[in-house]
């Protein structure tokens, strides 16, 4: 348990760090407006590789010993989609910062933390009719994070903490902590034509 408060106090504290990082970029943005540069919006977008693994994880369910269906659904839909957007302020002709943020996703068994995203474009013209260009971004943040249930397992098993997926399964319940599924975003992301 005290293991869970700190990774909760720690995600606070990413997120705190998160919103302190957009609103100096916020400001800078700002004054370079208020000096000639160029901003851009490049996107927005909703749901990303993380959030179709979290809908995938709450597919299927289990039958309680009494014969109660379970759905995971429940536990892993998130009624809040990760939003993106993606953000270029055009430094010169020839190169440009990229920056957004996400504000990820919640349900009772998964999340998908906040993020930030930088990185930058470089263009080279070799000749007048063929443009060179270069793109590297990165992501900071963005995790997906699945939680813990408590099973009851009836007087002879009693309470453990399990995998919510893997609970009715045949493997003891120590063991299905090992299958909780904890993914990054692609984290690095270089593109040139």
């Amino acid at each position: 348990m005290n293991c869970w408060r700190a990774q909760q106090w720690a995600l606070q504290i990413c997120i705190r760090l998160a919103s302190y990082v957009l609103f100096v970029i916020a400001f800078f943005v700002s004054a370079m407006t208020a000096n000639g540069q160029e901003i851009s919006l490049v996107g927005i977008y909703q749901g990303s590789e993380l959030t179709a693994a979290a809908n995938h994880l709450g597919q299927g369910g289990y039958e309680l010993s009494g014969g109660t269906k379970v759905s995971f659904d429940k536990w892993y839909h998130s009624k809040w989609i990760d939003m993106r957007f993606e953000m270029l302020t055009q430094l010169s002709d020839d190169f440009g910062l990229l920056w957004g943020a996400s504000t990820g996703q919640r349900a009772e068994k998964v999340r998908i933390d906040p993020g930030v995203k930088l990185g930058f474009i470089l263009q080279k013209r070799p000749t007048p009719s063929t443009t060179l260009s270069l793109t590297v971004s990165s992501i900071l943040g963005g995790n997906l994070t699945e939680r813990p249930c408590t099973a009851d397992y009836g007087a002879v098993g009693g309470f453990h903490t399990v995998n919510c997926r893997l609970a009715a399964s045949q493997l003891r319940p120590s063991d299905t902590l090992k299958y909780m599924t904890n993914l990054e975003p692609s984290r690095w992301k270089l593109a040139g034509c």
